[in-house]
C-alpha cells in the first residue's frame, strides 16, 4: 500500500502557473502526492515525500518558505526537506500526532499557512481522524490531504473524485461550500483541473448515497491503508 523504501523515481504531477505535485513511489496503491505551491514570501512544499530530482523541481519555482504538514498522517518527510531547506514545518495546532512525528523546527498555526495565501479549516468528524482543509480564493486552490482523494482506493463508478471510505457517513460539506475551486489537490493522486467545482458538488452530494457500493468494493483496501497508516505516517 505505502512503500517504506527511499524513492528511486519521481513522477511529477499537477503542473500549473503557481504549482506542482508528485509521486514519490509511483507504483504504490496509496499513491501519496506531494506539491509545491508558490506564495508571496516563496514556495510552500505540502505533505512532502522526498524524491530524486525533487530540489531541482522545488528550485525552478523559487525559494522554499515553509514546508506544511496538513494532516496526522502525513508527517512523511517533512523534517528531511525542512532541514536541508533550513525552514520550519508548518503544523495546524489541533495536529497532535503529525507534530509529534517532526523532528525539525515546528511552527504551530491556526487559520493561515504563512503568506502563502492559504486558510485552513479543521476537519475532524470523528475521533482518530484530523486533518486541515486548505483553500486559496486568489486562484481558487484546493487542497484536501486525506478526505478526498483520486487514486483508485478512494474512487467507486464513474467518480473523478472520491471521499474516504469512513469519510462518506461525515462528507465536510459545510467546510466547502463557499469554495468555488478551478483545481483540487490532493494528497492521494492526481488533482482535478477540469470542472473542479462539478467534480467536488458530485463527490458531497454521492458520499452517503454511494456508501454502500464503496464499503463492498473498496472496504477492505481501505482498512489495510488504514492499517497502514497508523503503523507510520503515510
Amino acid at each position: 500500500m505505502y512503500a517504506r523504501t527511499d524513492a528511486t523515481e519521481c513522477q511529477t504531477i499537477d503542473r500549473f502557473e503557481d504549482g506542482v505535485g508528485w509521486i514519490a513511489h509511483p507504483d504504490e496503491r496509496g499513491q501519496r502526492a506531494s506539491h509545491a505551491v508558490c506564495g508571496k514570501d516563496g514556495v510552500w512544499v505540502l505533505d512532502p515525500l522526498d524524491a530524486p530530482g525533487i530540489d531541482d523541481l522545488l528550485a525552478e519555482r523559487g525559494e522554499v518558505a515553509g514546508v506544511a504538514v496538513l494532516s496526522d498522517y502525513h508527517a512523511r518527510d517533512a523534517s528531511v526537506i525542512a532541514e536541508r531547506h533550513g525552514v520550519s514545518v508548518h503544523v495546524p495546532r489541533w495536529l497532535d500526532r503529525a507534530a509529534e512525528r517532526i523532528t525539525a523546527p515546528v511552527e504551530r498555526c491556526a487559520w493561515s499557512l504563512g503568506n502563502s495565501g492559504f486558510g485552513i479549516k479543521r476537519f475532524a468528524p470523528f475521533p482518530g481522524w484530523s486533518e486541515a482543509l486548505a483553500y486559496r480564493e486568489s486562484d481558487r486552490t484546493l487542497y484536501v490531504p486525506e478526505t478526498l482523494g483520486t487514486a483508485p482506493i478512494y474512487t467507486v463508478g464513474a467518480e473523478r473524485l472520491g471521499i474516504y471510505l469512513l469519510c462518506r457517513l461525515f462528507p465536510p460539506r459545510d467546510l466547502l461550500v463557499d469554495t468555488h475551486p478551478e483545481r483540487i489537490l490532493v494528497g492521494h493522486g492526481d488533482g482535478i483541473f477540469e470542472n473542479a467545482g462539478t467534480a467536488l458538488t458530485d463527490a458531497l452530494n454521492g458520499a452517503r448515497r454511494r456508501f454502500p457500493t464503496a464499503l463492498m468494493r473498496k472496504g477492505r483496501v481501505q482498512l489495510r491503508a488504514g492499517i497502514e497508516a497508523l503503523g507510520e505516517s503515510d
